[in-house]
């Protein structure tokens, strides 16, 4: 796996169940997979030398993130490297402009959208209606490279940056909704039930899954058109199809990873397979498992991200979160805690009869205790 995040770290622990002899490439010796993984190579994800000599030791080349160059992974490929999923379907993660006219092609709904190069472009895009969505057409994650403008004049600080940019309509959804897919070079596919995403700015907080009070004729819709569009772009392993929940207009495909995503880490405790295990599976064409949630009829399963706060020793909370509530799971990511940054996630599966609000409060509240000292739930 070419990247050494807490994606990779995740998988390595799928890895040993499987018997699967699991290699990182990392970027440093601190990176999160690489405190964790007995095969380390550190070196940059950019060059194509590091790559290659990564690449030589692996029977299957796949990633924790969608940013290794498109020409780095042609070169690979040619070379005769199974690359999963390869360069012709990470284009369309790599390149948003390129993934909105796919799936235009596909027929797939999506926001309204047109790149723009002026603020001139924006204006004319808006017709007058603001605020718009300005995206970096690549490079963008978590929320970065993602700017919402009300004026002309927050349009042409934004243009300042000088990137390539994507403007969008500004949609106003009812919800976030994920489907998470995955897909094997013999052709079967999984779907996992889809979920709602929380997001607070720009970053997933919460995972319900399943969604609560989802038609079960529109998860049916979003699961099938997760797989069709796999199957057109090629995907091999997972895909993460972020929606849009409108009153309007149905669902609206917003972004697209091919990767296991935030938005399936409840998966770890509350499916029958997890999405590491899953992608593992379909990166090595084996039968795919079930995606089936674990929690009862009725229930869900919560998965709260734990976000640094002001105390960087969150080992020293363990004790209230675990005595507190002793079916909360803790994952910690080996990160060094920064105020806002990602470095882990907890884990509620519902009992029978508990209702949603109560799953969604014992996380929250885990998460934050274990941020803050605090069981306020923020």
């Amino acid at each position: 796996m070419v990247g050494g995040g807490q994606l990779a770290r995740m998988t390595a622990q799928a890895a040993i169940g499987l018997g699967v002899t699991f290699r990182v490439l990392a970027g440093s010796a601190a990176d999160s997979a690489a405190l964790v993984t007995h095969d380390v190579a550190v070196g940059s994800h950019l060059s194509l030398p590091d790559v290659a000599a990564f690449a030589a030791g692996c029977d299957v080349v796949t990633f924790d993130h969608e940013h290794v160059p498109g020409a780095v992974l042609t070169v690979l490929e040619s070379s005769g490297v199974l690359v999963r999923p390869g360069p012709a379907a990470l284009r369309f993660t790599q390149d948003k402009l390129a993934m909105r006219e796919r799936l235009a092609e596909l027929g797939v709904p999506c926001p309204r959208y047109a790149p723009v190069s002026s603020v001139a472009d924006v204006v004319s895009f808006t017709g007058g209606c603001w605020p718009v969505v300005l995206k970096a057409v690549s490079g963008g994650y978590d929320g970065k490279g993602v700017w919402v403008c009300s004026s002309p004049a927050e349009a042409a600080e934004v243009l300042g940056h000088g990137i390539a940019l994507l403007a969008e309509e500004f949609v106003p959804f009812r919800r976030e909704l994920a489907a998470l897919v995955a897909r094997s070079p013999s052709g079967q596919g999984a779907a996992y039930p889809v979920v709602q995403t929380v997001q607070v700015d720009g970053i997933c907080r919460e995972v319900i899954a399943p969604a609560p009070g989802l038609d079960p004729e529109l998860a049916e819709l979003a699961q099938a058109r997760a797989l069709r569009v796999a199957a057109a772009l090629g995907v091999t392993g997972l895909l993460a199809v972020e929606l849009f929940e409108t009153t309007s207009s149905g669902l609206l495909v917003n972004e697209l990873a091919m990767r296991p995503h935030n938005s399936g880490h409840w998966t770890i405790e509350g499916a029958r397979t997890s999405q590491f295990e899953q992608h593992l599976r379909a990166v090595l064409d084996l039968p795919l498992g079930s995606a089936s949630a674990v929690s009862p009829p009725g229930s869900v399963t919560v998965m709260a991200n734990l976000l640094g706060g002001t105390d960087p020793d969150i080992y020293d909370r363990y004790i209230h979160v675990m005595a507190g509530d002793p079916a909360v799971k803790v994952h910690s990511y080996g990160k060094e805690a920064r105020l806002g940054r990602k470095i882990g996630h907890v884990t509620v599966v519902g009992a029978p009869g508990e209702d949603v609000a109560a799953v969604r409060d014992r996380a929250r509240r885990a998460a934050s205790y274990l941020r803050w000292g605090k069981d306020d739930g923020d």
